[in-house]
């Protein structure tokens, strides 16, 4: 049976959140996602670093939220996929959440200010998350739509809207975390 392409991905985001690799994800596992993320940032840049962890703890408590019955302290893989179809695409949720980790991520990435991320910035950021350079690389060649050699903070908000969003698999946001299958 084919599985929907919008499932198969969170069924990928909920993997890459499961720190812990127990097929649950708990509190824990979002403040270690902070922890990552946050680790991008410089030591000094602590309203991205803040940002960051406010958008993750905002995502889970949303989960939390939403939650049908399942301990509160853990949320299994189909709760999730659930909860993301339900509640995490809202647009005002997807806002605070996904496009509120990002819009910190690349502000905590450029240093330099220009509003875009290098290919080796892209792939450092992918890595240290936890995301192979094999993956990311092709990934980045996808997401930089005018082959300028950058991500613009446009062209990344728009493909995390694709990730999430799209059903298309042929959409370039849908390489995000790895080729589609």
């Amino acid at each position: 049976m084919a599985v929907d392409p919008q499932t198969r991905k969170f069924g990928l985001v909920f993997d890459w959140f499961d720190q812990t690799g127990d097929g649950w994800l708990t509190r824990g596992d979002f403040q270690k996602m902070a922890e990552l993320f946050q680790a991008l940032a410089a030591e000094d840049d602590e309203a991205n670093r803040t940002a960051m962890e406010k958008a993750l703890m905002f995502w889970w408590d949303t989960l939390l939220e939403a939650g049908d019955g399942e301990p509160a302290d853990k949320i299994g893989r189909q709760q999730f996929i659930g909860i993301m179809y339900s509640s995490v695409l809202e647009p005002e949720t997807f806002e605070k959440a996904i496009f509120g980790i990002a819009d910190a991520l690349i502000a905590a990435l450029d240093t330099d200010g220009s509003g875009t991320l290098s290919k080796q910035e892209y792939v450092r950021m992918y890595d240290e998350l936890g995301v192979s350079p094999e993956t990311s690389g092709e990934s980045f060649k996808r997401l930089d739509r005018n082959g300028s050699g950058e991500i613009s903070y446009e062209e990344f908000r728009h493909s995390l809207f694709e990730y999430y969003m799209s059903a298309d698999e042929e959409a370039p946001g849908s390489w995000l975390l790895g080729a589609p299958k």
